[in-house]
């Protein structure tokens, strides 16, 4: 911003001829013109980190040219993430009726294999009430229990 001035005339860090070193009124004039320049410049520059509000309002703009940008960027991913989750969802959609038409041909193949309609009904209603099912299966299987027990104590096997 500044150059120092050592003590043989010359500035420190400029191209600048001596202070004292100018060759005619031309050349001073030269010299002024392109202090005044370099000063302004440094003027320009200070006012500008001096205008803290200015500084402000352009970091908010950028910050929301950039978060303007992400938004958009969010949306296009969460739309990709849209289409991929009702293709899942058609995906599980048809695993499901296919699960279903298979439950459906095993039910009608158990009732084609099955002697008679009396079966047929008990068949039905144990696919229709799986607990019911499992509740009598468990009470024959206490019966069978307690008749080899008893035989076993009698001394039948």
């Amino acid at each position: 911003m500044t150059d120092a001035t050592s003590r043989d005339g010359s500035r420190s860090g400029s191209t600048a001829q001596p202070v004292g070193g100018a060759k005619g009124p031309d050349e001073l004039r030269r010299q002024i013109e392109e202090t005044r320049g370099r000063l302004g410049d440094t003027v320009e520059e200070l006012a500008g980190k001096a205008d803290v509000k200015g500084r402000a309002k352009a970091r908010a703009a950028d910050l929301k040219d950039k978060a303007g940008a992400m938004s958009v960027q969010l949306r296009s991913s969460a739309a990709h993430a849209g289409h991929a989750g009702h293709a899942v969802q058609d995906k599980a959609g048809r695993a499901g009726h296919t699960a279903q038409d298979k439950a459906g041909r095993a039910r009608d193949a158990a009732e084609r294999h099955t002697p008679s309609g009396r079966a047929r009904g008990a068949v039905r209603a144990g696919l229709g009430h799986p607990r019911a099912v499992l509740a009598a299966g468990a009470a024959a299987g206490v019966v069978v229990a307690a008749s080899l027990v008893r035989h076993r104590r009698h001394g039948h096997c």
